[in-house]
């Protein structure tokens, strides 16, 4: 493990590792498991995940700060988020605020909004 003040390099190691109130950005993790790997309250602005296995993720709570918060902005608008080639198959959306939301060249087979399916109510539009 290389650590000088500014950068810390672990290669090829299995460690527990726990970081609070850290700044760790720009950083790359590349050919690694984070199984049962937690982050709260975080900042992950322009995070991109590639090629990653999330079976069984639980994300929630995502968007700004919410009244109370001490960084609450009632001003700020979260930012739009991108999925492109992910595998959402089974998966459940609940309480999310999906204004405006594209959803363009998808299997949407099976896909339902409140009970109802996708497919039928594109049907009865085309009509």
């Amino acid at each position: 493990m290389e650590n000088n003040n500014d950068v810390v390099t672990i290669t090829e190691a299995i460690k527990v590792i726990s970081v609070k109130r850290a700044m760790i950005d720009h950083s790359t993790f590349e050919d690694v498991s984070a199984k049962n790997l937690r982050i709260t309250d975080a900042n992950l602005s322009d995070l991109e995940i590639e090629g990653a296995q999330l079976g069984g993720a639980y994300i929630h709570n995502i968007g700004m700060p919410p009244a109370g918060h001490p960084f609450y902005d009632p001003a700020a608008r979260q930012r739009p988020l991108k999925f492109e080639d992910c595998d959402l198959n089974g998966s459940t959306i609940i309480n999310c605020n999906l204004g405006d939301v594209s959803i363009d060249n998808c299997n949407i087979k099976g896909m339902t909004v409140n009970g109802v399916l996708v497919e039928d109510l594109l049907k009865n539009y085309q009509k």
